[in-house]
């Protein structure tokens, strides 16, 4: 995972570039951003991985297929990194890249994603709840939750946002214990 990190940075970063260096918007970021998803989904698809394993296929024949797939519709920007990310042999880093452009878009517009593990199902309350306290660790970020279950926590929550971690799970208390009795 760390080495598809590394070859997606560079391409998630020059789409930035290229994209303040025309001045665009946030809204002509978020719909960039749709695209690059679109694209990110469309490159995992079995038949589209068949196709770039096509020894026939030239890199420009593989591109136009792919904006097609797209409907054609494919800012140039976006195109563009494609063009490249295609002719580098990169395109099974396209999801990495995605991930990544959506991260710097978020940085860039002061929203960072809330990865929220749970046991149970939250409540819109318990989930308001939650991401009120959250404002207050975070001062100065909007927070998006994207919610997840996961029974192996016991109870609590486990919340990743950026590179902190705040692990409030019984899993992790058990675990703690443990560590503590077995010392």
């Amino acid at each position: 995972m760390a080495e598809l990190s590394t070859i997606a940075r560079p391409y998630a970063q020059g789409l930035m570039k290229a994209l303040k260096d025309r001045n665009a918007g946030a809204e002509d970021v978020a719909q960039d951003l749709e695209v690059i998803e679109a694209l990110a989904s469309l490159t995992k698809n079995p038949e589209v991985a068949t196709l770039v394993g096509d020894p026939k296929l030239t890199d420009d024949q593989l591109c136009d297929l792919i904006a097609e797939l797209c409907g054609n519709n494919l800012p140039k920007e976006v195109a563009n990194m494609l063009r490249v990310v295609i002719e580098n042999g990169r395109l099974e880093a396209f999801p990495e890249i995605a991930r990544q452009f959506r991260e710097l878009k978020n940085s860039s517009e002061g929203i960072a994603d809330a990865y929220i593990e749970s046991a149970f199902e939250l409540s819109a309350a318990e989930l308001d709840s939650l991401l009120e306290s959250l404002a207050k660790k975070f001062p100065g970020l909007k927070l998006h939750p994207i919610v997840s279950i996961n029974p192996e926590l016991i109870g609590g929550v486990c919340i990743r946002i950026g590179d902190k971690l705040l692990d409030g799970s019984i899993r992790a208390r058990l675990a703690q214990m443990k560590t503590t009795l077995t010392a």
